[in-house]
């Protein structure tokens, strides 16, 4: 293991945590943004390493105000439409129950909710409709154009279908990825928790952690960090 400088015995075994999962291997030199050399620790073999200690107290940071969050029921939504995140970021969402995004951000979901939703309340009624028998009365092949429908909302609208308000938090994964999101973020003052890697401005975020975001090892030990964890503190 790299020599990090280390504050205590618990820092020592979390450091451990992140480097074995490789969450301190970021881009290579020329693909490293300017703003974020302040978190690589040094180069190796052309590659920046991360500097464990400063993502550690990040994650503390985003921890701790994730958890604020959550007290307050405040609403958080989970942004991760990268390939090697979105399976297990869904996954969980949907097992502790927070809205989230992992196929497509669709342009409008800060800046124009309203609009949005009506595609969210399609797709309820659609369900409530098939659920309850309304189609029964239906050819099989106008059942079949509905349910087409609904496959296809699900699709992109699923994760947000209990989603009330405009969020008040957005948690994403990959900010170079969800530039679309970032934008939205900035332009209505939406609070942004996201994993970024050394080719990403860690400045357009209040709350960044730098690590490997292309790792599917790195991402899942940090999903559960900064979300499963949340959430099992705030039910005990």
């Amino acid at each position: 293991m790299l020599e990090y400088r280390m504050k205590n015995t618990d820092d020592l075994k979390k450091i451990q945590e992140l480097f074995d999962a490789g969450i301190h291997l970021g881009h290579k030199k020329n693909r490293v943004h300017p703003k974020a050399k302040k978190y690589i620790y040094k180069m190796e073999k052309g590659v920046s390493i991360i500097d464990l200690t400063k993502t550690l107290e990040q994650i503390r940071d985003a921890q701790k105000f994730l958890n604020e969050a959550f007290k307050k029921n405040s609403t958080v939504l989970v942004v991760a439409t990268k390939k090697i995140g979105s399976d297990i970021a869904a996954e969980m969402c949907e097992k502790i129950g927070i809205p989230y995004v992992t196929t497509k951000w669709m342009p409008g979901l800060l800046t124009n909710f309203d609009t949005i939703m009506k595609n969210v309340k399609r797709l309820k009624e659609l369900k409530e409709e098939k659920e309850t028998g309304a189609w029964n009365k239906l050819v099989k092949h106008e059942r079949t154009k509905l349910d087409k429908q609904i496959s296809k909302l699900q699709k992109f609208y699923g994760g947000i279908i209990n989603l009330n308000k405009i969020p008040d938090v957005l948690f994403i994964l990959d900010t170079k990825q969800e530039n679309n999101a970032i934008t939205e973020a900035i332009q209505t003052k939406t609070q942004v928790v996201a994993i970024i890697d050394t080719n990403s401005n860690p400045d357009e975020v209040k709350y960044p952690i730098m690590a490997n975001d292309d790792s599917q090892t790195a991402v899942e030990y940090l999903l559960h960090e900064l979300i499963g964890q949340v959430k099992i503190k705030k039910s005990n």
